[in-house]
C-alpha cells in the first residue's frame, strides 16, 4: 500500500508527503529524518491519511495537496479528524 499524507509541526505549519509505510516515516519525521522541513520543526503529528494502490497514484495526489492553499489543507485534515472519530 502506499499513503499520501499530512503532518502538523509544532509550529503549526503542514507538510505533505507520499510514503509506502506511514509507520516508519512518522517515525523518521520525529526522529529528525524524514525531511529538511519538519527536522527544525519536531515532534510532528500525522493529520491527514491516504491510501493508494500505486506510489504513482499516491506521488499525484500529493502534487496535487501541495498546490492547494493551505486553508483548503486543513479543510482536509478537518474531514480526515470528523471521519476518523
Amino acid at each position: 500500500m502506499n499513503y499520501t499524507y499530512i503532518v502538523q509541526c509544532h509550529d503549526g505549519t503542514l507538510y505533505t508527503g507520499w510514503t509506502n509505510n506511514i509507520d516508519k516515516r512518522m517515525r523518521d519525521h520525529n526522529a529528525g529524518k524524514g525531511a529538511k522541513y519538519t527536522k527544525p520543526r519536531r515532534p510532528v503529528v500525522l493529520v491527514y491519511l491516504e491510501m493508494f494502490e500505486t506510489k504513482e497514484d499516491a506521488m499525484k495526489r500529493e502534487y496535487a495537496i501541495k498546490h492547494m492553499r493551505r486553508a483548503e489543507k486543513l479543510e482536509l485534515t478537518k474531514k480526515y479528524r470528523r471521519d476518523k472519530a
